[in-house]
Parts: structure tokens; C-alpha cells; sequence
């Protein structure tokens, strides 16, 4: 089990594996190849799972119990090196960028031919495999086609659809699911200290992605700007109004985005100019000013990531919105949830609750001055503003096509 109880009911750790929140059967599977049962283990993995479901986490607790003498005790060095990324047969690899070119995997490439130095194996896992370029993904597939004897591959994507078909095909699949309000309140209670009411809406409000539901419990600024979002909807009351909202939303997320980049650009760029010799007889211009042009334009692509990322957010939060307007118009949902699992942090009983029944009669509202149809509508156009994001639209283009949809017919 990902999370056992205690007598007390108190949840422990269970090795590598405990923030591995609802996936026992995933562990189970991991568990099976880690101790070398038949046909259990492979050299190259692809771990599935929906954004928040812990895909890092489980491929992180892999490599580890794959290095661990007892298979993932989390108490050795082998397990804590792994898990932190100081392990020298673990590489860890997560992009800031919209995507992880072939220089970057021809590295890996490279790393993954060793033989392990210090562990039992020379475990790589990519995190954001859904992200390799296609140069990229024609250097990784060779490096699968034709393992090293002791090297493991684990691949992270959302689906497998996400990596190419040739990858996909030569690794053995893992899907996570997406666990539920009550498991992750647990682990919020559990390892972070935080107030059972607190973790109960938070674990509600993030649909089960934990590193959410982590920020909406200990960061009450989070919680502020998620409501602020929540209240959007019924201040779309003219197209002025829908412009205004969408141009505030961009410049926020830049705003969160800068704030995020800023610390890193700057330690970034003083490594650089002193790799470069700035200041120094030895300085070359030239080659600087290159440099420092390439360091400018990846963080500004990084920026740009961290911006998509808080303005994805914006549009999952009105997606649970409508969400909820739409079981109340077509009534999935009738009774309010039982104040005490709204409240006290009990766990509901799992039956179709409102995801924001803290405003619900904002939500009733809504309900009655719309129809099915109309909310409908509105759940497409914010899919249709997502897609238009991963197109690359301008930001505000997107943004505005998107509120002047909500707030028609007001």
C-alpha cells in the first residue's frame, strides 16, 4: 500500500513508496520488478498518469528501490541520494523549457552507456518525455533499441499518446490514476502538518494533483488568487468588463512568472559572465555577447513556460466552475454536501459533490440564469482557449476570444 494506517489511524510511510497517494497497484507492479521476479522488470519504462497523479514521484521511487539494498527502505543513502538527485548512477531530468532537444538527449544518451559506478544499476528518467523533439526522439529510441546491460530508462508523460509511437511501443507501460480527495487530504495531513479542514478543501479544489493541493494548503496568497478566479464569471457583465478580466489574468501570470524566473535568471546569468571571465584580461566580447543572447532566449522561454503554466491554472479552475453549474442544472448534484465534510475536514462518502461547494449559492445562480446548453458552451470555449495556448496565440488573443464567450448572453 502507498499509505498505511496505523492503529491510530494515523497514515505512515511506507519506504520510497509513501507519498505514492491511491496507486497501489502501480507499487504493487514496481515492487515485483524491483525484486526480480519473472518477466516483472524491463530496461525501459513509460509512466502514464493524469498532471498531479505523482508520475516524478513514482519514477523517482523507482530509481531509488532499483539502487536500494532492500528495495526501497527510504532510509539509506542509496534511497535518499536517488530521490534528491546526488545519486551518481541516477540521472534526474526535468525541463523549465517547452521542450528537451537532441543535444540535451544525445547527453543522456551518452550517460546512459556507463556502467553504474556505485549502484546496481544507471537509472535515467526523463520527467517531461512528452517534450522531447522529434530529432530528440530519434537519438533516445537507438538508446533503447540497443540498452546497455545494467541501464534502466523511465520515461514521464500525461498518456502514452503523448511519446512517440516508436518509444512507447518498446517500453513497458504504468498508468497512475488519479487518487482521490481523501487519500490526498491524508498525505497533507501527514506529511505536511496541515489543518484537516484546510486539507480537505484543498484536496477538493485541486481534483487529486497533490503538488496542487500541497500550494492551496500552505499558501493562503494561492487560495486568494484561486477564489479571485472563481468570481470572474459573474463579473463578465459587458465586453468592456471581458477585456478588462482577460488583460488582468495575462499580466498576473507574467507577473507569477517573473517573480518565479527571477531568482534563476539572475544566478544563472552571474555563472555565466563568470565561466565567461568577465572582468578579466581574458574576456572575449564576442563570444560573450553570443552566450549571454543564447541564456537570454532560454529564459525567456522558460518565462514563457511558467506564464502558460499560471494561465493553465486560471482555465482549470472555470473549468470546475462550470463544472459544477452544469450538475447543478442537470441535477447530478442536488444536496449540499454535509457541512461537516465541507468544514471539518471529514471525508465525504466519495458519492458526486460540488467541487467549489464553498460558493455555492454563486453556483446556483448561475445555474438559474443559464441553461445546460449555454454552460456547455462555456466548457468548450475554455478547451478551445487551451488548445489556442499550446498553439502558441498570443496570450491575450487567446484570453479575450475566450471571456467574451462567457460572458455572452449576460
Amino acid at each position: 500500500m502507498s499509505i498505511q494506517q496505523q492503529a491510530t489511524g494515523q497514515p505512515v510511510s511506507d519506504g520510497v513508496w509513501g507519498e505514492l497517494v491511491g496507486q497501489e497497484r502501480a507499487v504493487q507492479t514496481l515492487r515485483r520488478a524491483v525484486a526480480g521476479e519473472s518477466h516483472a522488470m524491463t530496461h525501459a519504462w513509460l509512466v502514464t498518469g493524469p498532471p498531479g497523479s505523482g508520475r516524478s514521484n513514482a519514477a523517482r521511487a523507482f530509481a531509488a528501490a532499483l539502487q536500494c539494498p532492500r528495495g526501497g527502505c527510504g532510509h539509506c543513502n542509496e534511497c535518499r541520494t536517488s530521490l534528491s538527485g546526488a545519486h551518481p548512477d541516477v540521472t534526474l531530468v526535468r525541463t523549465e523549457m517547452l521542450s528537451i532537444g537532441v543535444d540535451e538527449v544525445r547527453d543522456l544518451v551518452r550517460r546512459a552507456a556507463m556502467s553504474p559506478t556505485m549502484g546496481r544499476h544507471q537509472v535515467i528518467v526523463v520527467e517531461d518525455a512528452d517534450r522531447v523533439t522529434d530529432r530528440g526522439g530519434d537519438a533516445l529510441l537507438k538508446a533503447i533499441e540497443e540498452p546497455a546491460p545494467k541501464t534502466v530508462w523511465i520515461l514521464c508523460a500525461p498518456t502514452a499518446d503523448d511519446v512517440v509511437v516508436t518509444i512507447r511501443s518498446r517500453c513497458r507501460k504504468l498508468a497512475l490514476s488519479t487518487p482521490s480527495d481523501v487519500a490526498v487530504a491524508q498525505l497533507l495531513q501527514w506529511r505536511d502538518g496541515v489543518d484537516p479542514a484546510v486539507a480537505a478543501h484543498a484536496a477538493r479544489a485541486a481534483q487529486g494533483h497533490i503538488g496542487r493541493a500541497r500550494v492551496l494548503a500552505r499558501n493562503e496568497d494561492a487560495r486568494n488568487r484561486r477564489h479571485a478566479v472563481l468570481q470572474i464569471p459573474g463579473k463578465l457583465v459587458s465586453v468592456g468588463a471581458c477585456l478588462t478580466a482577460a488583460d488582468n489574468l495575462v499580466k498576473a501570470a507574467a507577473e507569477e512568472a517573473s517573480l518565479a524566473t527571477a531568482q534563476m535568471d539572475a544566478a544563472e546569468r552571474a555563472k555565466l559572465e563568470e565561466a565567461l571571465g568577465f572582468g578579466t584580461k581574458g574576456a572575449r566580447p564576442k563570444q560573450a555577447a553570443a552566450a549571454l543572447k543564447e541564456l537570454e532566449e532560454q529564459q525567456k522561454a522558460r518565462a514563457k513556460r511558467y506564464q502558460r503554466d499560471a494561465l493553465d491554472r486560471v482555465l482549470t479552475e472555470l473549468t470546475t466552475f462550470y463544472r459544477d453549474v452544469l450538475a447543478l442544472q442537470t441535477g447530478a448534484i442536488t444536496a449540499p454536501m454535509p457541512a461537516q465534510a465541507l468544514h471539518s475536514g471529514v471525508p465525504d462518502d466519495g458519492g458526486p459533490h460540488l467541487i467549489n461547494g464553498e460558493i455555492r449559492n454563486q453556483l446556483e445562480r448561475e445555474a438559474r440564469t443559464s441553461t445546460p446548453e449555454r454552460t456547455l458552451r462555456h466548457i468548450d470555449a475554455i478547451i478551445a482557449c487551451r488548445e489556442a495556448l499550446e498553439t502558441n496565440v498570443a496570450p491575450l488573443l487567446a484570453m479575450e476570444a475566450m471571456l467574451l464567450e462567457l460572458g455572452e448572453g449576460r
